[in-house]
């Protein structure tokens, strides 16, 4: 399987995550017309405290988030507001990692009418987009992974996370 899932805390047993993150990686390397079969991705599912302590030592911030990622190369576009080069088709292996929270997860969908599942199919689009070199460092950049990742979940059967 292309993006290899460690599921790190039992919270997580009750949704399928190894499916969810299949269907959210396949659907990010589609999009963009790659061979999801030749990229590789590594997921940690886990719950805040780890989510928390990966945070403050990979970025210095003291709290829990709800997803991160660590892209193996810089992909990333020369200039700001640029799409990131295109990935070239024969393949360049192992992408990155993710790690993802359920805890946060959780508590960003309660009190909306959004299912958890679609919340964390998401997340898992938007930290392959990172990977493959997209971020939200400016308001244009931003705008552009908005769009791209509203596109895939489009696709997924998933309703806008975002008012665009």
């Amino acid at each position: 399987m292309p993006i290899e899932v460690v599921v790190d805390d039992d919270c997580w047993e009750e949704l399928d995550v190894v499916s969810l993150a299949h269907q959210g990686f396949v659907s990010v390397m589609q999009h963009f017309e790659l061979d999801p079969e030749i990229y590789d991705v590594e997921m940690l599912a886990c719950d805040d405290p780890c989510i928390a302590k990966l945070n403050s030592n990979f970025r210095g911030i003291k709290k829990s988030t709800n997803v991160l990622s660590w892209p193996s190369a810089d992909r990333s576009p020369k200039n700001e507001r640029q799409f990131p080069p295109k990935m070239a088709p024969g393949g360049e292996g192992f992408l990155g990692d993710i790690a993802i929270s359920y805890d946060t997860c959780l508590r960003e969908v309660k009190g909306s009418e959004r299912k958890i599942e679609h919340h964390v199919s998401h997340l898992i689009v938007h930290a392959v987009l990172h990977l493959i070199g997209y971020d939200h460092e400016n308001d244009t950049d931003a705008l552009l992974m908005e769009t791209i990742e509203v596109e895939i979940l489009r696709k997924m059967g998933i309703t806008s996370p975002y008012k665009i």
